[in-house]
């Protein structure tokens, strides 16, 4: 398990990041900006964020001198913390604020020397690295509930730890276009693959793939009747590797070919 890594990275720089893990991200070092469907970060140093599992953000370099740590989570380890530590989180509510992916914080003298305590791990033989490292976890979240006036992080924890299933509309209408499995799908959604399958069934009447199937034709279809781009653009932007199949499926559905439509 990865639980921190160290990044410098080539500038300029700007791509998409789809986050497997939990992540907390600590700039050392110059700017950048973070943008998800519904917030945008504009970092520098001293600024932390908390990000979900599950989100796709546009990361764009500001300046060539970037550098950050990234703490990756397993979700495992922050169920945990929780059970450890019920007195932080008997008080909050059971909500899933999915909607919002980040969570900005500011850090302070105390988490400055944390974050410099984490360094001499990276060149550490110790046999007991992963033991220290499970302890250097736990002060990194009494360090973020800290710094968290707010009180989301808290609200994130306690969620996790309760294992509350995301909203399926929600979830699906956010990542129809995006190149997840059906095993991707349902881990996003906190459920096991088969209890994804059963409960989407019952949701929505029909099978995760034939949904997406239909929602990417429509989107096509929308594409086609209102935007300048050509069928080859189109079949690669709704995950159709061969444009002929991308036809054949448009035509099934439509009962004519896209360029029809153009």
């Amino acid at each position: 398990m990865t639980f921190v890594a160290y990044r410098n990275e080539v500038y300029p720089s700007k791509y998409d990041v789809f986050f497997e893990e939990h992540a907390v991200i600590v700039v050392l070092e110059g700017e950048k900006k973070f943008t998800s469907p519904t917030q945008e970060a504009h970092v520098t140093k001293g600024d932390i964020l908390f990000v979900q599992r599950g989100f796709y953000l546009m990361s764009e370099s500001i300046n060539e001198a970037y550098k950050s740590l990234v703490f990756f989570f397993d979700e495992k380890l922050l169920k945990e913390f929780v059970g450890l530590h019920p007195e932080l989180f008997n008080r909050q509510e059971s909500t899933t604020v999915l909607e919002t992916p980040i969570l900005l914080l500011r850090s302070d003298d105390n988490f400055e020397k944390f974050i410099q305590s984490v360094f001499p791990y990276f060149r550490s033989r110790t046999n007991l690295k992963n033991h220290f490292l499970r302890l250097k976890f736990q002060e990194l979240l009494l360090h973020l509930l800290e710094l968290d006036s707010s009180g989301q992080l808290a609200t994130i924890l306690y969620s996790l730890y309760k294992g509350e299933k995301v909203d399926l509309t929600f979830l699906m209408n956010s990542y129809y276009l995006k190149p997840l499995t059906m095993t991707e799908l349902a881990r996003l959604s906190g459920r096991s693959l088969s209890a994804f399958k059963r409960d989407f069934q019952e949701e929505f009447k029909t099978s995760p793939a034939l949904w997406l199937k239909k929602k990417r034709l429509d989107y096509a279809d929308f594409l086609l009747r209102n935007s300048t781009k050509n069928v080859s653009e189109i079949s690669a932007e709704i995950g159709y590797e061969s444009v002929s199949h991308f036809i054949k499926s448009y035509k099934e559905r439509y009962g004519m070919t896209p360029k029809k439509q153009g």
